[in-house]
């Protein structure tokens, strides 16, 4: 039986094996998933398949620059406390290391880290620590010049909020000052061409109901939506917004006076978008009890 690649990630996804051992126990096993998991179970990775239904909304975000180019990679645990292990911060420096090199996450958990895949080496620590674990995204960013940040760091180059910042001219000092605003601020986008022309259309919708909910007419409401959304242009781009080391410009402005173009800028941050599900033992105790 052909072994595909989403039956390897649906392997993956239920058991937090490695890559290349998912995609070895579906041949093994003729692809059928049931035995695939067994088969896991047997060569030791049954501690690690445990773990993997608990969410991993915990963990780290590191940065690393390497010439023009810089990469940001999310490594999640489900417990703040392991993001503070020595242990956990090596490993997710060595996967920082290696996404320099890696255009995908795909490519990120096959890629070498001393021997072993990414993904193989995840899955050993799960097993090793005792809690999930996975690395959730990376991206990167490559210009001219570039320039990191980590805010609430952990350890060196790793904590909360990791930020990229691409720049030509000015200084590197002025580039980590507009690093520090997008961990801070985070916008949606550099400059109104990057935004989703679709998030644009729906804003401006939402403010000509709000508008027309006034009754005035149609012409002062299309003067009020030019207002309104440059407003929200200033609120959600980062060259328009209000540089927080000087209110008084926009980063763009700012970044005219340092005598710089910011050209690009990534922001990732742990556990962001990740919804976390609080299981209520004691209501569960309960209601058993009552049934």
């Amino acid at each position: 039986m052909a072994i595909t690649a989403s039956m390897v990630k649906e392997l993956r996804d239920s058991t937090g094996a490695g890559m290349m051992d998912a995609k070895k126990a579906l041949t093994e096993t003729d692809g059928d998933m049931d035995a695939a998991v067994d088969w896991l179970r047997t060569k030791g990775l049954a501690k690690a398949a445990k773990k993997s239904g608990r969410t991993a909304a915990e963990g780290l975000v590191a940065v690393t620059v390497d010439g023009s180019t810089g990469v940001a990679v999310e490594v999640n645990s489900e417990t703040d406390f392991v993001g503070k292990n020595a242990e956990f911060q090596q490993m997710v420096a060595g996967i920082a290391k290696a996404a320099v090199t890696a255009d995908d996450l795909d490519a990120l958990l096959a890629a070498d880290m001393g021997g072993k895949s990414v993904a193989d080496t995840v899955t050993d620590k799960i097993a090793t620590i005792g809690e999930n674990m996975g690395v959730r995204r990376m991206a990167k960013l490559e210009g001219e010049n570039v320039v990191s940040y980590v805010h609430n760091a952990a350890a060196e180059g790793m904590g909360k909020i990791g930020v990229l910042v691409a720049y030509t001219g000015g200084d590197a000092g002025f580039a980590k000052q507009v690093a520090m605003h997008v961990a801070a601020v985070n916008p949606a986008s550099l400059s109104e061409d990057d935004l989703d022309p679709a998030v644009v259309e729906k804003e401006k919708q939402v403010q000509m109901d709000i508008a027309r909910e006034s009754g005035k007419p149609e012409q002062v409401i299309e003067k009020m939506i030019v207002g309104r959304m440059k407003k929200y242009m200033a609120e959600v781009t980062l060259v328009n917004q209000s540089f927080v080391v000087n209110p008084d410009l926009t980063v763009g402005d700012a970044a005219k006076e340092a005598g710089a173009e910011i050209t690009g800028f990534v922001r990732l941050e742990v556990g962001e978008g990740i919804e976390v599900v609080k299981e209520d033992f004691a209501a569960e105790v309960a209601k058993a009890a009552q049934g």
